[in-house]
């Protein structure tokens, strides 16, 4: 029998369609891989400064190679020579996260607070999908162990649908907690080497009313309640209260992100929401341009020989993490800043 070559080449064609539907059809999905070789820590031993956050960069493990999204998990913590450390897989504490976006524009501390809440947590985590270690402020070295001690060792199961590895002999080496910043406190000793600091001053056009043409200040840092102020003060030489008000330059109602400014013959007082700043690497009109440290300006003018007017400032970038009343006190040690014109 003839068979039109036309209608065959038709029902030929609709045959190849259908086979390449069933072949399309009956193809394994792609397959999930998962590289052992290649899903690694690039860092192993993590070293967080305790009291303050804490978290690694997402680039410290090694993706290549494998399906993402990967899972993370820490399992079998233990101090070095083998105890369990509940503290790190067991144990859960409150801790203060935000749940709405801090802006820097808010104006009472009750206004912060809301935008904040306290869930349990581990007060050290691994990210579950990015294996990025993250360790909570609240931790301490009361709960934790702390340098020079040689901390804990620990695993990490990585895994996706296409398998599963362990990661072993992760080690987490803890500094004791430096409560602020500039910080004169030893991270393994959580000793103050000197009583105080003297980074992060600068002084503009500011000389000594005894003739000294650099004024050495130093800044002492001191908690003094679990309360939530914080308060400036200002020393001469001899140890005495210099009037704050001689500063008569400072924008004293915007110094910091603070409320209820109470400003007396020896001190400037705020009630604030710790830590400060509140949040890091976000930059508000209270912080320096990186968002980093807390900027404050203590400012004045003077005329100086010849009529020339001068603005001086002594400006002290800082963060403190712990919260409580703290005061920053500020020694002028070996000459008094001039306030008077001359």
């Amino acid at each position: 029998m003839k068979i039109n070559l036309k209608i065959f080449l038709f029902l030929l064609s609709i045959g190849m369609l259908g086979a390449a539907s069933c072949v399309k059809r009956y193809l394994p999905e792609e397959r999930v891989q998962f590289s052992h070789s290649n899903a690694q820590y690039i860092s192993t031993t993590f070293t967080p400064t305790l009291g303050r956050p804490y978290l690694t960069d997402v680039s410290n493990f090694n993706f290549t190679g494998s399906t993402q999204p990967l899972t993370f998990k820490i399992l079998n913590a233990r101090t070095l020579s083998g105890d369990p450390a509940p503290e790190i897989t067991t144990d859960v504490y409150p801790v203060k996260v935000w749940k709405q976006q801090y802006t820097g524009l808010e104006t009472s501390l009750k206004e912060i607070e809301d935008k904040r809440t306290v869930e349990p947590h581990h007060l050290f985590e691994v990210r579950p999908n990015s294996g990025q270690f993250l360790m909570w402020p609240e931790a301490s070295s009361k709960i934790f162990r702390s340098q020079p001690d040689s901390g804990y060792v620990f695993d990490v199961q990585v895994g996706n649908s296409g398998g599963s590895k362990y990661i072993s002999g992760l080690r987490l080496k803890p500094l004791k907690e430096r409560p602020y910043e500039p910080s004169n406190i030893d991270p393994v000793t959580g000793q103050a080497t000197v009583p105080y600091v003297r980074n992060n001053l600068t002084f503009t056009n500011v000389v000594g009313e005894a003739g000294a043409t650099f004024v050495d200040g130093v800044v002492f840092f001191r908690r003094k309640g679990d309360g939530n102020s914080l308060t400036f003060k200002f020393l001469d030489t001899a140890q005495h209260f210099i009037n704050p008000n001689k500063f008569k330059l400072t924008q004293w109602t915007t110094l910091v992100h603070g409320f209820d400014m109470k400003l007396s013959d020896t001190a400037a007082s705020y009630t604030v929401a710790y830590p400060v700043p509140l949040i890091d690497q976000f930059p508000t009109k209270y912080t320096n341009p990186a968002g980093t440290l807390a900027h404050v300006v203590f400012a004045w003018s003077r005329i100086g020989f010849g009529q020339q007017f001068f603005n001086c400032s002594i400006a002290f970038d800082f963060k403190i993490y712990q919260p409580g009343d703290w005061e920053v006190i500020f020694w002028f040690r070996n000459d008094n800043p001039k306030f008077s014109d001359g």
